[in-house]
């Protein structure tokens, strides 16, 4: 009986597409070492997934064959100088492309998306750069985080220091008008004591000129009869 003949045309399943996609990979990948053993041939191998995932086979040195391949292409089209810039241009776009699809992915993976393909031990190697990542994350949050506290800490003195500079000033002013005062009422003092000797001595020197006009008792204090006076 004759093997049904497949028709080749897209899978419309992705889980039976991302099947077929492995097998077929392997398979081919199979052939390519076959053929460079058999043969002693250089093979490179390059393979993009739906996901843009990069998957290569080289016998050798993947950059040896590819500079191998460049090479060729440049001593085929030496004669025309502006194709030959062009294929290095596109050589470096398609290298450049190459870089930009393998970031975009790592990134996807590293948000946790796109990893159905990826084996236990791929797995295992994207936690633990996600493991380092997280740990230098959290180093750099703590380290400005000292930073902060640092800063918090010195205009804290900064701000002590100058509230101790405000409470000498106010002591010093608060000490200043306290002994004006003290001045004001001890000068208040001695003016009023100062009065009062002036009225003292005026009230003495009153009653003296009532004595003499009277004369008696000065003639009594000086010794003389009361008629000697007069």
């Amino acid at each position: 009986m004759a093997r049904e003949r497949r028709v080749i045309k897209r899978i419309e399943s992705a889980a039976a597409r991302q099947v077929t996609f492995s097998k077929r990979r392997r398979g081919l990948f199979k052939k390519a070492e076959e053929l460079s053993v058999l043969c002693d041939a250089d093979v490179a191998l390059i393979v993009f997934s739906s996901t843009g995932r990069l998957t290569q086979y080289a016998s050798s040195s993947m950059n040896e064959i590819i500079d191998k391949y460049n090479t060729h292409s440049n001593n085929l089209g030496k004669s025309d100088q502006p194709s030959l810039d062009l294929n290095l241009e596109h050589s470096k776009y398609a290298n450049l492309n190459e870089q930009l699809v393998e970031a975009s992915l790592r990134l996807r993976q590293m948000r946790g998306e796109e990893l159905d393909g990826l084996s236990v031990e791929e797995l295992q190697l994207l936690e633990k750069n996600l493991e380092v990542g997280l740990h230098r994350v959290l180093h750099t949050k703590d380290q400005q985080f000292m930073e902060q506290i640092s800063e918090l800490q010195l205009k804290s003195s900064q701000l002590a220091e100058e509230n101790m500079q405000l409470r000498n000033q106010v002591s010093q002013i608060s000490a200043h008008g306290k002994q004006v005062v003290a001045d004001t009422e001890n000068f208040i003092t001695e003016d009023g004591q100062s009065s009062e000797s002036v009225m003292t001595a005026l009230h003495s020197g009153s009653s003296l000129s009532q004595d003499n006009d009277d004369g008696s008792d000065v003639s009594l204090k000086l010794g003389l009869p009361c008629g000697a006076w007069k």
